[in-house]
């Protein structure tokens, strides 16, 4: 069960990476967009899991290893926009994959 610390912590982070990656999702995802669909922080605050959607791409995987392996960027810029916040925790990005699953069931649904 999350804490409110943790809620109120995960709430920033979310709006915050929200402005980054609608700011820089076009270097991640040519052409496509990365929308922050959650963010979970473990009780220490020392790891945020943010989990994204990827849109009008043709590779999510690849979109998926280009943040992983520039996460310093987006850890640089929480540090550079939020310095109350004291230590920027490690993210661990992962691909909601939600939206999908609720579009295959819409079109089961409809007999496609």
């Amino acid at each position: 069960m999350e804490s409110t610390r943790q809620k109120k912590v995960s709430k920033v982070y979310q709006q915050e990476l929200g402005i980054y990656f609608q700011r820089n999702g076009s270097s991640f995802a040519k052409g496509g967009m990365i929308t922050v669909t959650a963010v979970r922080v473990s009780p220490d605050l020392g790891v945020a899991k943010v989990y994204l959607s990827i849109f009008a791409v043709a590779d999510k995987q690849a979109v998926l290893k280009e943040i992983k392996e520039r996460d310093w960027e987006v850890r640089k810029y929480l540090a550079s926009e939020r310095p109350e916040m004291r230590v920027v925790p490690e993210l661990q990005f992962y691909i909601d994959d939600s939206l999908d699953h609720i579009e295959r069931i819409d079109e089961l649904l409809k007999g496609g």
